[in-house]
């Protein structure tokens, strides 16, 4: 058994790593030139040459994936000569750059061609004056250069009287700015370290927007999960050991017809009844504060329901079919005949030896639960995992796709290790190999 757990921990982080990969590239490599879709199709060259640089996207594909995955700050501080820290906002609580310089957090801004060094003061406040004449370092090509930190969380290099325009996109379009950096690497610790980067929908570290919508689809989920297995085992053994008669009938014709009905129209319909004609519950999931859904659980009822309708006879079916495979087998027919009470047959035998068939569907589709319920969450408005991912991709936002991705890829990953440890608990084979 240790060697069997062994070899699926190593191929769980094997395949972590090779997804990642092919996630990042396909993402960021693959689907093409991103600015144009944030900035649109009317923007300049010269502007998405401006943009990419602001998001590194002109750095090597390589070199990316690296700082995506490990973090660029060590690399970024090679360059700036001082050790880079993050420290939380007091108004925001969210963390940003700074630069320690012999014990002072400073961050770095060019105004009208002179560079201003801001330390940060106890109370969160920064203090503003010029820097010193002897932070600018001569290059190879004769030219004066700065390494810092500026206010948006970049490493950036400075040339001294030789201000890039860098072209800015705000809620009112496109402006120019004057007295750029010639360079910019984007600060983060990277994935490993629970910091896939900043939204560029929202300007705002991933991990703060990703987790709050985390914990509103695993509560979904969670509701779903506690209400669709049992429910679904249950009627799936029930229909098993009458196979043939009315109720089997019943049941698989019925799970039949619910798995095959895609989930918008089943959402749909339950919106019509529910929501507008009965008015019996929420049509849509609107969140008033982070904690709507624990002040009025009403606001979940119908994408739960949702839920059930479409797993419920999907999970149904395949514990009906390995009910009845089981219940057909030789010594299942000779514990029968030999006298042992039936009900005993069924729940201490056939139930466990049944069970194992749809183990794996059940670990699949908790992972469907979490990441492949964006249809459900669109169609409620409910601000969960599966919008979270929609929203981004419709904006271009990559690095908040990418990171909501590996996180459904590793709940995928982790749900079949549950199952492999499911296994062998149900196996005894496996269990004392």
């Amino acid at each position: 058994m240790a060697r069997f757990l062994l070899r699926s921990i190593i191929s769980t982080f094997v395949t972590v790593l090779l997804v990642s990969i092919a996630l990042f590239f396909l993402l960021e490599v693959g689907s093409g030139d991103i600015t144009v879709k944030i900035l649109g199709v009317f923007s300049t060259e010269e502007q998405r040459a401006s943009y990419r640089a602001q998001l590194g996207l002109d750095a090597p594909p390589w070199q990316r994936y690296a700082d995506w995955l490990i973090g660029n700050d060590w690399r970024a501080a090679s360059y700036t000569g001082f050790p880079l820290v993050t420290e939380d906002n007091l108004q925001t609580g969210e963390a940003e750059w700074w630069a320690d310089v012999n014990g002072e957090l400073a961050r770095w801004t060019m105004e009208d061609g002179e560079l201003f060094m801001l330390t940060r003061q106890p109370d969160g406040s920064s203090n503003q004056e010029p820097a010193a004449a002897d932070v600018w370092q001569i290059g190879e090509n004769g030219e004066e250069l700065f390494w810092g930190v500026d206010t948006k969380g970049n490493a950036v290099k400075w040339v001294r009287g030789a201000g890039e325009p860098v072209w800015v996109l705000t809620k009112a379009g496109l402006r120019q700015e004057g007295d750029g950096p010639r360079q910019y690497i984007p600060l983060r610790k990277g994935l490993v370290r629970l910091d896939p980067g900043k939204s560029l929908q929202t300007s705002r570290p991933v991990a703060v927007t990703l987790f709050p919508r985390v914990r509103n689809t695993l509560i979904l989920a969670g509701v779903a999960f506690l209400v669709v297995m049992p429910l679904a085992l249950l009627l799936g053994i029930i229909a098993g050991i009458n196979e043939g008669k009315w109720i089997d009938r019943v049941i698989s014709i019925t799970s039949l017809g619910a798995t095959a009905t895609p989930e918008f129209v089943t959402g749909v319909f339950l919106i019509l009844v529910f929501g507008i004609w009965l008015k019996w519950l929420p049509a849509v999931s609107v969140f008033l504060s982070s904690d709507a859904i624990f002040q009025d659980p009403k606001l979940i009822a119908l994408p739960v329901l949702t839920l059930t309708a479409v797993e419920l006879g999907y999970v149904a079916r395949m514990t009906r079919a390995s009910m009845v495979e089981v219940m057909d087998s030789a010594y299942i027919r000779t514990a029968i005949i030999k006298g042992m009470p039936y009900s005993r047959v069924v729940l201490r035998h056939a139930v466990r030896n049944a069970l194992m068939a749809p183990i794996t569907i059940i670990m699949l589709h908790v992972n469907w639960l979490i990441g492949g319920v964006v249809v459900v969450e669109v169609l409620f408005g409910f601000p969960g995992l599966g919008k979270y991912i929609y929203d981004a991709a419709i904006f271009g936002d990559f690095n908040a796709v990418e990171a909501a991705a590996m996180l459904t890829v590793t709940i995928a990953i982790a749900t079949r290790l549950v199952g492999d440890l499911a296994y062998t608990f149900l196996n005894p084979r496996i269990r004392y190999a």
